[in-house]
């Protein structure tokens, strides 16, 4: 058992886990898994085997190795890749325990983690997690099999927020060195740290990134509910605000305007899609949005 499950009672996790399992199995076996192998499947070629040189066979695809070992011409043979390797990437840095809704940005994100996981379970794909913060806080090599699934979903709900800033060019330089074969990478975060363009654009010419925003609807715009102190969950800071006064509500959107803005721009110059999910929304919905957009850009 990890460190991170000792802080809950099992059976609490167990509980969570089943419950999950239901509404993530619901989710794929209703909408997704058709929209996911459309989109995901058969992205490339990978290579099959080397038989002798025929007549009519393209230059480009003799091995030139086995050739020279057998004094007869070979070339490679490729099929289309069926088997994908899916790595979720979690931010768990405390900024995800906010949440104005039934869930918090962590936990919705745990669901639709174990949405995506199903999903991959189902066309029998390799699943990996790896949780960061302004660094690499535990890596979990892909593996095939619902055991696996499974455990990973543990390890999601026993994790708790680190009270640390986001760092998204630590997690994707970590996975750059130890994920070399081409993976679908699902970077889960709310994207609330350094400009992160340079990594996700090289991470992207690797592999397929996607990046999947959690947003909570009191991160873009304030009430009117007077004084109100807000705290910084990563650093501790205290403000406090009048939102009676519409300059204070104004400013407060404007800077949440800002924010969207320059993560918009990252994505836009690392040429990333992005899912976004929102706390107050169906996320089976935006999911659904974002598979059909991604087959209509195919």
């Amino acid at each position: 058992m990890s460190e991170a499950m000792a802080t809950r009672p099992l059976e609490e996790i167990l509980k969570e886990v089943r419950r999950i399992q239901i509404v993530a199995r619901r989710q794929v076996n209703d909408l997704l898994a058709g929209e996911y192998l459309s989109v995901f499947k058969g992205r490339g070629m990978e290579f099959d085997a080397v038989r002798e040189y025929v007549p009519g066979d393209e230059i480009r695809t003799i091995d030139w190795n086995v050739t020279a070992r057998t004094g007869t011409p070979f070339v490679k043979t490729f099929c289309e890749e069926r088997e994908l390797t899916v790595i979720l990437a979690v931010d768990i840095s405390a900024s995800g325990s906010f949440g104005s809704f039934r869930l918090s940005k962590m936990e919705t994100a745990v669901e639709v983690a174990a949405v995506l996981m199903f999903t991959a379970l189902r066309n029998h794909d390799k699943v990996g997690l790896l949780f960061f913060t302004d660094d690499v806080v535990k890596y979990i090599p892909p593996r095939k099999g619902r055991a696996n699934v499974l455990r990973l979903i543990r390890e999601l709900l026993a994790t708790e927020p680190v009270k640390a800033q986001t760092d998204v060019s630590k997690a994707l330089e970590f996975l750059g060195r130890v994920q070399r074969r081409r993976c679908v990478v699902f970077v889960m975060s709310d994207f609330l740290g350094p400009d992160c363009s340079r990594a996700l654009a090289i991470a992207n010419q690797r592999h397929d990134c996607i990046a999947v925003t959690m947003e909570d609807p009191r991160e873009q715009s304030i009430p009117d509910v007077g004084f109100v102190t807000l705290r910084d969950a990563e650093t501790d800071e205290l403000l406090e605000l009048d939102t009676r006064h519409p300059r204070v509500r104004a400013l407060f959107a404007q800077a949440a305007r800002e924010r969207e803005m320059r993560l918009a721009s990252w994505l836009r110059r690392a040429n990333v899609s992005r899912l976004a999910i929102h706390t107050d929304q169906p996320y089976a919905t935006s999911l659904q949005r974002f598979f059909r957009m991604r087959e209509r850009q195919r």
